[in-house]
């Protein structure tokens, strides 16, 4: 890759036609058209988000350097392989889009400042590698770059490796902050649009896998697509199927693995207000201490209340039951542990150890029994294990 240096460019140059696009949070243009601020492979724009755009104008008027920028020769145009976060910042700002504040703490946007800070701004010199090389080497080289501090995601650096048409059309879907759409998947997908983190979970339910070698290697085969049907039509499916599962939309359901619970259940038929009855039952249970595992435990007609993370009974409520047991079990001659009094084998009069036990419901947990002192009984660790059922 060949590089050549450049510094007779100023922030009045670069910034000579900007344009900023709200809907998908990204510089476009500047140095007069010649320059793509934003090309697919980078990332949206983030210093807004992270507070440091006005560290870039801060830098600027203080005479702080603000790094090397690097530029990628595409014939007679230019893109932006490192930089894109700082000229943006100063492209907005000249734009008046955000305020900084001033020495007193007053807010001051580019068209309030003085006119030797203005000045100061538009005609500080930039320090700009001009990179020219095969896209191989272009992109190569940026997966090793760091810009600013925040380091490239995984499926950041996925899109810049398979940069195409179906990655463009990935990211105005998925990545696009004004697509209406988006309200409807916040209730069950986490992450952040800027950082591709919804795109990543499109990406893992089309091909059943979170696993980054599955998605790149999904990515690389439909790179030059010029429309993203299958992802689209899979992620929408996943959607639907939840929202006519579980019509009531709960905290918790945001950022199950709605794809892989997808899989395993979508084929069965299920009662939506007998769902919701159960789910609420759960809800108002105590004893379930991790309520995110509520709704593949109903998917799975509860079977696994290990999802549940049901808490068991308090220390002290099985101290109680096991001396309570104790006491009788030596005052008729009979084990302490009630299954093995019942039955004649060499254990019906053995009195086990506190640490030789285990809690067990003497109604089961899963058919409605409380994990209160009442319902608690102690049982040898053989028995309690073949007992199961909760």
């Amino acid at each position: 890759m060949k590089t050549t240096l450049k510094t007779d460019l100023t922030v009045a140059d670069i910034c000579e036609g900007f344009e900023f696009d709200k809907a998908e949070n990204k510089g476009l243009f500047g140095w007069s058209g010649r320059l793509t601020i934003q090309p697919e492979y980078q990332r949206n724009y983030l210093y807004a988000d992270a507070n440091m755009e006005t560290a870039v104008i801060d830098s600027i008027l203080r005479g702080y350097p603000i790094g090397l920028l690097y530029f990628n020769r595409v014939g007679g145009r230019y893109e932006v392989l490192d930089g894109q976060q700082r000229i943006t910042s100063l492209g907005r700002y000249i734009k008046n889009l955000f305020p900084i504040k001033d020495e007193g703490g007053h807010q001051q946007y580019y068209k309030s400042l003085a006119k030797n800070l203005q000045d100061l701004i538009l005609q500080t010199p930039l320090t700009i590698y001009i990179c020219e090389g095969t896209e191989d080497e272009i992109k190569a080289w940026f997966k090793t770059i760091n810009i600013a501090g925040i380091a490239l995601n995984a499926q950041e650096i996925s899109n810049s490796v398979y940069s195409g048409s179906f990655v463009t059309l990935a990211k105005a879907e998925y990545s696009n902050s004004q697509n209406y759409r988006q309200t409807m998947w916040r209730s069950y997908v986490r992450g952040n649009l800027q950082r591709q983190e919804i795109l990543q979970v499109a990406l893992s339910w089309v091909v059943k896998s979170s696993e980054r070698e599955a998605i790149d290697d999904y990515m690389s085969r439909h790179r030059h697509d010029d429309n993203i049907d299958e992802l689209k039509n899979y992620f929408d499916g996943v959607i639907h199927w939840v929202e006519t599962t579980f019509p009531e939309v709960y905290d918790e359901m945001c950022g199950l693995e709605w794809g892989r619970l997808y899989e395993t259940y979508h084929g069965n038929s299920y009662d939506a207000a007998e769902l919701k009855a159960e789910i609420e039952k759960l809800y108002e249970d105590d004893a379930v201490t991790d309520k995110r595992g509520i709704f593949e435990y109903v998917l799975g007609g509860g079977t696994e209340p290990k999802l549940l993370h049901v808490r068991f009974f308090e220390e002290s409520v099985k101290k109680s039951a096991y001396a309570r047991q104790k006491k009788i079990a030596e005052q008729i001659g009979k084990s302490n542990c009630p299954l093995c009094a019942q039955g004649g084998g060499r254990n019906a009069k053995k009195i086990w150890k506190y640490s030789e036990m285990d809690a067990d419901h003497v109604e089961a947990w899963s058919r409605g029994g409380a994990s209160t002192a009442d319902n608690c009984q102690m049982l040898c660790k053989v028995h309690n294990r073949a007992k199961g059922n909760f």
